[in-house]
């Protein structure tokens, strides 16, 4: 079917393409390579734009105070926030579930549900759950409390926050 010249022909046809296309993949790297991540950071070209440094502090003190939250605080719209805590918590005194109960929480000492294996994190960051305590918590648990059990990401929001913690106040 093939002969011998024809075989050559497309042999070195496939070579000759490979050449090219690595020879070209070279030339690309060395016009455009910038360092990235090579280690070579002493040759890598680029630009370091300087930036003023950003007053985290005032931008963290705008908005409403948590007395402030608290005061407009919406029970209603706590107890539908709750809905992310009752898989793991109960508001039953006692009733533990893979948390501990959240009955009479508010100014209760921490770590101090009976029955419940606390990890002894939250104990070395607050004595009790006084309402700044909590919104901490509920803001970031591992934030707040680094090692503890609680899987839970946090309520970003400090109005979800502030409308929990109400809710919990009410119970």
């Amino acid at each position: 079917m093939f002969d011998t010249m024809t075989m050559t022909k497309v042999l070195g046809a496939f070579c000759g393409a490979l050449l090219i296309f690595l020879l070209g993949g070279w030339v690309a790297e060395t016009l455009y390579h910038t360092g990235g991540g090579h280690g070579d950071e002493e040759h890598a070209k680029g630009y370091v734009i300087e930036v003023a440094a950003a007053d985290t502090g005032a931008a963290a003190e705008e908005g409403p105070s948590l007395e402030e939250l608290l005061a407009t605080a919406d029970v209603a719209k706590g107890k539908k926030v709750f809905g992310k805590c009752k898989a793991c918590h109960k508001l039953e005194d006692g009733a533990n579930g893979t948390g501990p109960h959240l009955a009479n929480i508010v100014d209760r000492a921490v770590s101090s549900a009976d029955g419940f294996a606390y990890s002894g994190a939250l104990v070395a960051v607050a004595e009790t759950w006084s309402a700044e305590n909590l919104d901490g918590f509920l803001k970031s648990p591992k934030g707040f409390a680094p090692g503890t059990k609680m899987g839970f990401s946090g309520l970003k929001k400090p109005a979800d926050r502030a409308n929990l913690i109400a809710y919990l106040q009410s119970q």
